[in-house]
């Protein structure tokens, strides 16, 4: 009987996005590694930040993290940096996604087994979030993060918010990080034509959920001095219920009160086919499209 391979993706925020050599030395236990493929890593100096995409067989990719967060905790004094992105450490979020032949509940205990470590290894404290979490309010990410890397010394102190993994004391300089498993997330961006914050914050606020907008978006509005424009910076958490067209146009809706105009937007990480062809679906008037028909789907493995 053949040995049927679980495949995980691990897609790791380090707190690091303008020293290109500082990223290199994050990136590189991600390289030359048995079972474990990186497939991208995506640096931006406003929101100073990197987003790493790895794949591969569950105990080679949580080594290779737990590495990856080492390093991390070593270049990244996290009382040094500024950027536009919210953040608690050095190695901000590391969320576990099941990909083939492998449970949410598998995704879960890599989790668990990562924050331990984490925790054991560097004194990091960690959270267990999303799928991971071991109480209701830990499940949103932007409850764990809030108070961000300044405001979790005094947060760490509150019993409610005892770390999972760790002391209840932030690392000096990496901080603190959350863990957690969850299913594949679109995160995307869309450019406004105002350098005004107040309105990108207004319109993200109409569109999440926790604002009465659509179930399975999160949002915020984020600034970018160097090209004098705003952003709606946004997860959506599930593509097939809120797609990517859906979140597009509500948020062009939403500007036109304000006499603005969306510039463009941006898909940060890789994200699933589905989830383009979807949209290309809309834009185009195709009416009874499915995947079937995307010829990369029928290919032979």
């Amino acid at each position: 009987m053949t040995n049927v391979k679980k495949i995980v993706e691990c897609v790791p925020n380090f707190s690091e996005g303008r020293d290109l050599e500082k990223i290199e030395k994050i990136v590189s236990p991600f390289r030359g590694k048995e079972g474990v493929k990186l497939l991208n890593y995506e640096a931006d100096k406003d929101y100073n930040r990197v987003v790493v995409t790895v794949m591969g067989e569950p105990e080679a990719v949580k080594n290779a993290v737990v590495e990856a967060v080492g390093v991390a905790s070593e270049v990244i004094d996290m009382t040094k940096h500024e950027g536009q992105h919210s953040r608690m450490g050095a190695t901000d979020v590391v969320p576990f996604i099941p990909i083939k032949n492998m449970s949410m509940t598998e995704a879960i205990e890599i989790a668990k087994e990562t924050g331990k470590e984490i925790a054991e290894k560097y004194n990091i404290p960690v959270f267990l979030y999303e799928k991971a979490a071991t109480k209701p309010e830990r499940e949103n990410l932007a409850k764990v993060r809030k108070g961000q890397f300044e405001g979790m010394p005094e947060k760490l102190k509150n019993p409610e918010w005892k770390p999972d993994f760790g002391e209840a004391k932030i690392h000096p300089t990496a901080g603190v990080t959350a863990v957690g498993a969850r299913m594949p997330l679109v995160a995307y961006n869309i450019d406004l034509d105002t350098d005004n914050i107040e309105i990108a914050n207004k319109i993200a606020r109409a569109i999440r959920h926790s604002g009465g907008g659509y179930r399975f978006i999160k949002a915020g509005g984020v600034e970018i001095p160097e090209r004098g424009i705003t952003q709606v910076t946004m997860n959506l958490t599930d593509y097939t219920k809120t797609a990517i067209y859906r979140a597009f146009e509500a948020v062009k809706m939403e500007a036109r009160r304000y006499g603005i105009n969306v510039l463009g937007s941006e898909i940060i990480g890789l994200v699933p086919m589905e989830a383009l062809i979807d949209s290309a679906a809309y834009y185009l008037g195709l009416y009874g499209f499915s995947m079937d028909k995307v010829l990369e789907t029928n290919l032979m493995e």
